[in-house]
């Protein structure tokens, strides 16, 4: 997280524990635990026991007799551009090919030549194949022309999805997502990963009644915590377990070859791998074949068992991600000078972005920049083709992005010509003629969500101890998680004063600090400090309040305590 210069408001959790709750771990990591609702002992488990039975996700009866009804015919996997897309797709084709059907492959659209999902036009590419079943992952709830188009041709589909539903679904053959109307389904927040898996597992079940016996296709949940933590879906218990089972495999050195290539052109260790190495490290690499090229060399390289395919797959991706950082931090300066000349009351409760030189396969990560730094919805817009853009928009907490979309879409129909996504992420295209239009409705729309004075909100686990600022307490929180969306990775925050500051690669600065209630000194750094909006970059030094992360520096395989600075006061 980047400290931002907006004022923001530090919030400390209720972190209160039971007296006999989890007396044998650490007391930060107890007091942690209190703060996001583990109260028991029984909340902590994360075996694969504690995974929500699979039998609970409606539609996996339907699913697997279709898929056993075409275990003999071609199939196709009809995938997404990012990396939940990608990992879903690895994991039907390879769980597939475990399961044996022997005639797998898979078509995922080019972001700049095809819209997102099972369109008519994907389904003219994969007819060229002869399938008699289509099987979309992380795609396809809204799709109903391209259902159509594969219902004319005679070929089934087979829709596997999390996105949230329209009021009429397509009429598939099946359909397995655990945000259809009337769900019992415990967790809502399954990635599209997550919804394969499940359909997999149900199909493997399927198939061992029925006297066949295979490994298991838990073999393959490092796809599934690749894919789950890359897409920011929350993480309550079914999603830890799945994250958490996926990173034990990538420790351990039993996992696709790709990941552990993408891991090595990171510089990151598999077998001290956290949740924040998939997140921050991994998926921004796979995400790059999707934004900059062809996701299908992101999805090749989670399916070769080649080692040395997949570390010449991973440079390439690797590249590519160099090449999207390049033209993000271009795009996102250019963003920050337009949210400038805005004046305050066009930004009261959203911002609309729009520049005809922006590449659409980056506006997404723009507009979550910008998110992060006005603390208000985004939707960032890009030239897709003649008279048409394609918008990403990003939301904050209590403003439900693609609610807000729909309302709009409710009230000015035709304005939109697609939409869709979640809470916090969703994608849209309109005429660029309608996009004053869709401004007007826009802001409208989040203005009966959003407090116009509303602040951004840090959330954290409170002040620590001196004795508790320490190298042990930053190993024990951790191996405490996984952590991510809705499970945050513990923050604190304190009074401390700054010894001396230091500039380092141009936008971050790195202070030595001593809290206080202490004479020792610590090492911090507060990565991307130097932002266009602070202006002149001065360095801060004195009193100030932090908020802040415990880290690990590892640096030429010396451990130290480090500070991650997210927020500053005081300065």
């Amino acid at each position: 997280m980047t400290p931002s210069a907006m004022p923001r408001v530090i919030r400390r959790r209720s972190n209160a524990c039971p007296p006999d709750f989890a007396s044998h771990l650490h007391p930060v990591v107890r007091r942690v635990y209190a703060g996001r609702g583990l109260l028991c002992d029984a909340d902590l488990g994360l075996g694969l026991d504690q995974l929500l039975p699979v039998s609970t996700l409606e539609g996996l009866e339907r699913a697997t007799d279709l898929l056993m009804r075409h275990r003999g015919s071609r199939i196709v996997v009809i995938g997404d551009f990012d990396a939940d897309g990608a990992t879903s797709t690895a994991l039907v084709v390879r769980c597939l090919h475990l399961l044996g059907f022997r005639d797998v492959g898979f078509l995922v659209p080019n972001r700049f030549r095809f819209s997102y999902g099972l369109t008519p036009e994907i389904v003219a590419v994969a007819a060229r194949q002869q399938p008699g079943l289509l099987i979309t992952v992380d795609n396809g709830i809204s799709s109903h022309a391209g259902v159509a188009e594969a219902a004319r041709l005679g070929i089934d589909v087979l829709i596997t999805d999390h996105h949230l539903p329209p009021p009429e679904v397509p009429g598939a053959a099946a359909i397995v997502n655990p945000n259809l109307a009337g769900s019992g389904f415990a967790s809502r927040a399954l990635a599209g990963v997550g919804t394969a898996f499940y359909v997999m597992a149900a199909l493997q079940r399927r198939l061992q009644h029925a006297g066949e016996q295979s490994e298991s296709v838990a073999a393959h949940l490092d796809l599934v915590a690749l894919g789950t933590v890359a897409d920011l879906v929350p993480l309550d218990r079914n999603n830890r377990v799945l994250v958490a089972q996926g990173m034990k495999r990538i420790r351990a050195g039993r996992c696709a070859p790709g990941i552990t290539a993408l891991l090595e052109q990171a510089g990151r260790s598999a077998t001290t791998l956290v949740a924040q190495d998939l997140g921050y490290a991994v998926a921004p690499r796979l995400n790059a074949a999707g934004r900059i090229d062809d996701m299908a060399l992101g999805i090749e390289c989670l399916l070769t068992d080649d080692v040395t395919r997949a570390r010449e797959l991973a440079a390439r991706l690797s590249a590519l991600n160099d090449e999207r950082r390049a033209i993000e931090h271009r795009m996102q300066a250019e963003a920050l000078d337009a949210v400038a000349a805005l004046d305050v009351r066009e930004r009261a409760t959203g911002v609309c972005l729009y520049d005809a030189s922006w590449h659409q396969g980056v506006v997404g990560l723009v507009a979550s920049r910008i998110k992060d730094r006005v603390h208000r919805p985004v939707v960032a817009f890009a030239r897709a083709a003649d008279g048409v853009l394609r918008g990403s928009a990003r939301s904050i907490e209590g403003v439900h992005i693609r609610d807000v979309l729909e309302a709009v879409a409710t009230r000015n129909p035709g304005l939109m010509e697609k939409f869709g996504g979640h809470a916090m992420a969703a994608g849209l295209t309109l005429r660029e003629s309608e996009l004053e239009r869709f401004e007007r409705a826009f802001l409208e729309e989040t203005g009966r969500w959003l407090d116009p004075e509303a602040e951004a909100i840090i959330d954290s686990d409170g002040e620590l101890a001196p004795d508790e600022m320490s190298l042990r307490t930053a190993f024990e929180l951790r191996e405490a998680g996984p952590w991510g969306q809705a499970f945050p990775e513990p923050a604190f925050d304190g009074e401390f004063t700054l010894v001396e500051s230091r500039i380092v690669g141009e936008r971050h600065v790195r202070f030595r600090v001593r809290p206080h209630a202490s004479g020792e000194h610590f090492e911090a750094i507060a990565f991307n400090f130097l932002t266009p909006e602070r202006g002149a970059p001065d360095v801060p030094s004195g009193r100030a309040r932090l908020a802040y992360r415990l880290d690990v520096n590892d640096y030429l395989g010396t451990r130290r305590l480090q500070l991650v600075v997210e927020h500053l006061e005081g300065a």
